[in-house]
């Protein structure tokens, strides 16, 4: 009789290993942070009616600015191959600053300037007509087999080039400029007068289908 009660003093009562288990669940799920991948933060245009064909905007071959990324990530900048994207920032900044045939606006617009950006205007006959809409458009076409980085580092370096365009119009940096939030009224303002009358105009043409699955 004695060794049965000894056996019985040896178990371990799990009855509440359950619940124990459970609360452990709950402590982890309200304690733990789960990253979230936001992505990339582009405003789509909305969708087009299928009924509806899309207005043909006629634009000079000049005033548009290419670049081509096949399927073994090889850039193609305005009929030239570049090894990286190490200056397709400052080669896109020449090309939105050029003012090769203006009009009245875009005159306008370069008197506006301040100093620093006026001396890296340029007037080549041969390229963008102004940095106004429809005067320079900076086109990137990928491929179906383009990778995923390839193709941030080019929009990335894109749109530095006219990150640092704004931020030279309200005397900031561009990593100043691209930290503004817009979330009270003098973050605002330096927004709207650094991109004023100079759009970012980027187009980004539908993958080419050869080269991937």
């Amino acid at each position: 009789m004695a060794s049965k009660r000894g056996r019985m003093a040896q178990e371990v009562n799990a009855g509440s290993m359950a619940d124990i288990a459970f609360l452990l669940l709950i402590f982890w799920l309200v304690t733990t942070t789960i990253a979230s991948d936001k992505g990339i933060l582009n405003i789509l245009p909305p969708k087009q009616d299928p009924n509806v064909p899309p207005p043909e905007i006629p634009l000079n071959e000049r005033n548009i600015f290419n670049i081509l990324v096949n399927a073994n990530d090889q850039l193609l900048v305005e009929g030239e191959y570049l090894d990286n994207t190490n200056s397709l920032s400052d080669d896109v900044k020449a090309f939105i600053l050029n003012f090769g045939a203006p009009n009245a606006d875009a005159i306008a617009l370069y008197n506006s300037l301040p100093e620093s950006l006026k001396s890296q205007a340029n007037r080549d006959p041969k390229s963008s007509d102004h940095p106004l809409t429809g005067g320079a458009v900076v086109s990137i076409k990928t491929n179906r087999g383009t990778s995923y980085d390839v193709y941030l580092q080019v929009l990335d370096q894109v749109k530095k080039a006219y990150f640092e365009i704004y931020a030279e119009r309200v005397g900031i940096t561009a990593e100043q400029y691209r930290a503004l939030s817009g979330k009270n009224a003098a973050e605002k303002e330096l927004i709207d007068r650094g991109k004023a009358d100079l759009p970012m105009a980027i187009s980004i043409a539908e993958p080419d289908k050869s080269g991937g699955n």
